[in-house]
């Protein structure tokens, strides 16, 4: 095939390149603003957009954010894939933050703390729950009983406290992106305008016919 890639990559190099792309985080950052100031489509809708991808990386809908990202940006009338394109603000570089960010003011606002009682580590919540989940599926085939206990602490202690805490720096987040974009998307929407308008009076200057006859 045509689009088939000659060097196959390896899980290990999949997972390598996710948490470092090759050629580093800069020049994909540079990859994915190259994108977004490209995209046909005004400097208002892109800008909400970018709104709609950085707000949800600071849901817990990991696996999902492509999804809510396209949502958001439908109602809120933005570019979808500007949206899809802003989800990369959500990257292994800047996760943690953005978790420790929602986890912190989620507890903050619901008045709760986690319960370290069982698992001590939010790695160890995550991997409870699937664990959960995995057994919960292998019980309606088998005579084994279903435990929603670690997925009701993951509930109380992950889930519901990042998605009621990710709303507010998620809102700022943003918004600080939003205002930073729609001028620089303006402004660059106008060089290049101006500078296809200069190529396009180049053309019809060569196009138009001269005038080689003498006068006697």
């Amino acid at each position: 095939m045509v689009f088939k890639r000659r060097d196959r990559r390896s899980i290990f190099q999949i997972l390598i390149d996710f948490v470092y792309p090759r050629g580093g985080w800069g020049r994909a950052f540079e990859y994915v603003k190259h994108r977004v100031r490209r995209l046909p489509d005004t400097p208002e809708k892109i800008s909400r957009g970018i709104w709609a991808g950085v707000f949800t990386t600071f849901t817990p809908f990991y696996g999902l954010h492509f999804l809510v990202a396209a949502l958001i940006a439908r109602v809120m009338r933005g570019n979808i894939l500007a949206a899809l394109l802003g989800t990369f603000f959500g990257n292994p570089l800047t996760y943690l933050p953005i978790a420790v960010a929602s986890l912190s003011t989620g507890h903050f606002l619901l008045g709760s703390r986690p319960d370290n009682a069982v698992d001590r580590s939010l790695g160890d919540k995550f991997a409870g729950a699937g664990a959960d989940l995995w057994n919960n599926f292998e019980a309606l085939f088998t005579p084994a009983h279903a435990d929603w206990h670690k997925l009701g602490l993951f509930y109380d202690d992950v889930f519901l406290p990042y998605l009621v805490g990710g709303v507010l720096p998620g809102i700022v987040a943003a918004t600080i992106s939003y205002y930073l974009c729609l001028p620089l998307i303006s402004a660059y929407q106008k060089r290049r305008r101006k500078r296809l308008q200069a190529k396009l009076d180049q053309l019809r200057k060569k196009s138009e016919p001269t005038d080689d006859l003498g006068h006697s």
